[in-house]
């Protein structure tokens, strides 16, 4: 759909689902979504089972088409075998668009097992990577709904729904025009949580998934106007040095640097490397 567009001026509808891991039903320390972890077994079932949900409720609420995107760590988590078969999913890493990729074939895009961004009190709250103790846009921190859905945004793509836990989904009511959320868990602290059954949770996505697709001549994209200044605070000096030998980008503090441009995707672009460069100086 090009960015000024209609949802309704084709008959289809195609959703993308950005799977995270995170926000997902029961979900409240880092051994649940880790790989190798005993728990991560128990936890990549509920994460097939929130999307399963979106899944179901997007169909319900009459869309042609549904691409699931891995979009947490590995992104290998998902279990295809109990997959939505109505559904197709995009697995495995280096992905152009990362979180996002399939989004240029979305109409409206879903955000599952999504959190908080760093430094906020949601469940297991970080951005990118918990090397950034701060991501900031315009000199406003931003979490990774709010990066993937002005990504979206720039191709006129609106966020239909998302779901975690109360901190993540109170900041997409109030970014997001007309998204639909669904709270799986009310956060205590970043490692505690009072959390919906799995059951109740998938009830909660399903519905939430319909609403967004039966109301989305509600649902406007989230953009934000250029230019861009990215500021990346890493945890060690030693990171931001690393970060600061990429071209374009300035060493502003100690452990903060920044990046200036226009373009959006370039800035989601030089984020992504910036996580590369810093995780392999940790």
């Amino acid at each position: 759909m090009s960015a000024t567009g209609s949802l309704h001026e084709s008959s289809s509808v195609n959703v993308l689902v950005s799977a995270d891991m995170e926000g997902t039903t029961g979900v409240t320390g880092w051994k649940d979504v880790e790989p190798g972890e005993p728990a991560f077994e128990r936890f990549r079932k509920l994460l097939t089972d929130d999307v399963n949900a979106a899944i179901e409720g997007a169909f319900a609420g009459g869309v042609t088409s549904v691409v699931v995107n891995e979009a947490h760590d590995g992104m290998r988590n998902i279990l295809i075998e109990d997959l939505d078969a109505r559904a197709e999913m995009i697995t495995g890493l280096y992905k152009p668009l990362v979180m996002m990729e399939g989004i240029d074939d979305a109409d409206i895009v879903f955000f599952t097992g999504y959190h908080a961004a760093a430094g906020a009190a949601g469940v297991l709250a970080h951005t990118m990577t918990l090397d950034f103790l701060d991501v900031q846009v315009n000199g406003e921190s931003f979490s990774e709904a709010r990066l993937n859905a002005a990504l979206a945004g720039q191709r006129g793509i609106p966020v239909g729904m998302i779901s975690g836990d109360d901190v993540i989904c109170a900041e997409a009511e109030k970014l997001f025009p007309g998204v639909a959320t669904a709270v799986v868990k009310h956060a205590i602290d970043n490692f505690s949580a009072r959390c919906l059954s799995p059951k109740a949770a998938s009830d909660r996505i399903a519905e939430a998934a319909r609403l967004a697709v039966s109301d989305r001549d509600s649902l406007r994209p989230y953009q934000i106007d250029p230019p861009f200044v990215l500021m990346v605070e890493a945890r060690e000096p030693s990171m931001a040095g690393a970060a600061a030998t990429m071209p374009g980008v300035s060493r502003d503090g100690p452990r903060t640097v920044s990046f200036h441009t226009d373009n959006f995707g370039e800035l989601y672009d030089v984020l992504g490397i910036l996580d590369a460069v810093v995780n392999g100086v940790a």
